[in-house]
């Protein structure tokens, strides 16, 4: 059994575990803009000083999971190898990264749906979330590029993998269900055009 983290960790988790909850229960009852950032910490039987600690403002808790994402795909690099990978090589490997991404977010069937109809519902939601997506992207050249792939190569990479999650979310909507196996079809699609 690998060692637990330590106690502060452990309680930083927690209390953003709890934030979270909160949240997501209070839009689920009452919808976005109706809900407070004091009502959320209170939820959560937490500080406002704590809240403000680990998001910035309501919207973020939003899209807690994403920093985490970001994290996890920037931890994807590798040393660069002797000749950096080829175009489908790239892609290959975005899908993979993406493919896990779609099952984190699918977890939690209640939660992503929710997610999905508040994003649908709020317009500074939605501006929000293709932020996040574009960080994403973002994060994804920076491995693509730490593995020794040209600028151009790893952002073109990189935006056809963002365009087949897009494309895989028009087509999934709000069932998580559907949502890896139309962004697999998607990535299916782009990549019976690439050579090997």
């Amino acid at each position: 059994m690998p060692p637990l983290p330590p106690l502060r960790e452990r309680k930083r988790r927690r209390a953003q575990e709890a934030i979270v909850d909160a949240a997501f229960a209070l839009f689920s009852e009452r919808g976005f803009a109706d809900v407070t950032v004091t009502e959320i910490a209170e939820r959560a039987e937490v500080g406002r000083t704590t809240f403000f600690r680990y998001f910035g403002d309501k919207q973020e808790v939003l899209f807690a999971d994403e920093r985490e994402m970001t994290d996890w795909l920037l931890s994807l690099r590798a040393e660069p190898a002797e000749t950096p990978p080829t175009l489908r090589e790239a892609l290959d490997q975005s899908r993979a990264a993406v493919r896990a991404i779609c099952e984190a977010i699918t977890a939690d069937a209640k939660r992503y749906r929710l997610h999905m109809q508040l994003v649908s519902d709020n317009p500074e939601l939605h501006d929000r979330s293709e932020r996040k997506l574009l960080n994403l992207a973002d994060a994804m050249v920076s491995t693509l590029r730490a593995q020794g792939m040209p600028e151009l190569e790893a952002t073109v990479a990189a935006h056809l993998a963002l365009a087949c999650v897009r494309s895989g979310r028009a087509v999934a909507g709000p069932d998580p269900e559907a949502l890896a196996p139309a962004v697999e079809d998607a990535f299916a699609l782009l990549l019976s055009t690439v050579p090997r």
